[in-house]
């Protein structure tokens, strides 16, 4: 029997976790199914062919882009060039908006399906990309209830399919149990950091968050703090700069991974802006979010932006729930004493967890299986009759 050739890139970690999801409940469909392109550890666990490494395409903000550009552009121009050759039965862009929707471009005006799962930001800044997505793909896959009207006003398809964290997540509030299992104290002042799953992330933000933890403890003289980190190269970088600030005394644990633990054992999470923030919503933890990137790049990204809010729990919330602080704001002064209000003001954080519970309640859709349906459904008639009959 032919197989069922599905093309995908993910652009970086939190899009290597939707598309793990995606491929096992496509499999469920299509047994028959091959699944290759760019994709990260968690696809190749479920069985992906990685033409090249998700980490080549994890790079944020234009200055660090342009530093970059020649390699990124080879391996799309590769790709492209590979895709064309041999065509799958459809491709599916995992966000990485600026690399995938020039591919999905030039595939779909050869008569491929171009999928697009996670819609960019329009909502938030570029808001005229809306034009460039409609002639790139055949549908985006919204995960966000307020994204699909976007859509449908300049008429290209789209399906709300929900988020998969919500999925995943527990609904209920798990800081007890979580605790017991890091075999943490029960009433201990905990605080976990999260500096950033890039590693342009953690070099521009561990200074900053150590220094942070460091003002906390003068405060809180019990206090500890997590840091999960997702990688080697991440840990690396942040030990090196516990080093470099003279901070190795302080009661600072790195883990590697488990930053879900870490959340939810936590009373108050310090985050960097990005899929973290809304995991951080999603386990009901109160939160202070920063982040920091090159001057060029925030220059131009806050010129482009229109929002009040760049943290993805305020967006959904439709307004200020929790603070944020970028830029030259994100100080270890500003972000200590903003952790210490929320952990001394148990009343303001239940009503943050309760806004956070809401937010849960509706992005939870059984995203994997809405997502999948939809996809199918953009077969070509024979591919999607060899689906029928695997």
């Amino acid at each position: 029997m032919t197989a069922l050739r599905i093309a995908m890139v993910a652009g970086e970690a939190s899009g290597d976790l939707l598309a793990s999801h995606l491929i096992e409940a496509l499999r469920a469909k299509l047994p028959n199914a091959v699944f290759y392109g760019i994709g990260g550890p968690k696809m190749l666990g479920q069985g992906f062919k990685a033409w090249h490494p998700l980490e080549k395409l994890a790079v944020r903000g234009y200055a660090e882009v342009l530093k970059h550009y020649r390699e990124i552009s080879g391996i799309r121009s590769d790709l492209k060039r590979r895709l064309l050759a041999e065509p799958p039965d459809v491709f599916i862009g995992i966000d990485a908006p600026d690399f995938n929707l020039a591919l999905e471009k030039s595939l779909k005006q050869r008569g491929i399906p171009s999928i697009h799962y996670v819609s960019p930001s329009i909502w938030a800044w570029r808001g005229k990309r809306i034009h460039k997505i409609g002639a790139a793909v055949s549908r985006v896959l919204a995960l966000f209830p307020f994204e699909p009207a976007l859509y449908e006003k300049q008429g290209i398809p789209v399906s709300y399919v929900g988020h998969p964290l919500a999925d995943m997540l527990p609904v209920d509030d798990g800081r007890d149990g979580a605790r017991l299992l890091l075999g943490l104290a029960a009433q201990q002042p905990i605080f976990a950091l999260l500096p950033g799953s890039r590693q342009s992330e953690v070099q521009y933000m561990a200074a900053t968050f150590i220094e942070t933890a460091r003002l906390i403890q003068q405060r809180l003289p019990n206090a500890l703090f997590l840091v999960p980190l997702a990688t080697r190269e991440t840990r690396l970088l942040f030990e090196t700069a516990l080093y470099d600030c003279n901070a190795r005394e302080l009661p600072i644990r790195l883990l590697f991974g488990h930053a879900h633990e870490a959340m939810m054992a936590s009373d108050a999470v310090l985050v960097a802006s990005g899929t973290a923030t809304l995991e951080a919503a999603l386990l009901k933890r109160p939160m202070a979010i920063a982040y920091k990137m090159a001057p060029l790049s925030y220059r131009l990204m806050r010129r482009m932006g229109y929002l009040p809010y760049v943290g993805l729990p305020n967006v959904l919330a439709g307004k200020f729930v929790v603070p944020e602080f970028i830029q030259d704001d994100a100080t270890p002064e500003n972000l200590a004493q903003a952790l210490l209000n929320l952990y001394a003001d148990k009343v303001t954080c239940a009503r943050i967890g309760d806004v956070f519970r809401e937010i849960h309640l509706q992005l939870k859709q059984n995203t994997a299986e809405k997502a999948a349906a939809a996809i199918i459904a953009c077969l070509p008639s024979g591919a999607r009759a060899l689906a029928a009959t695997a």
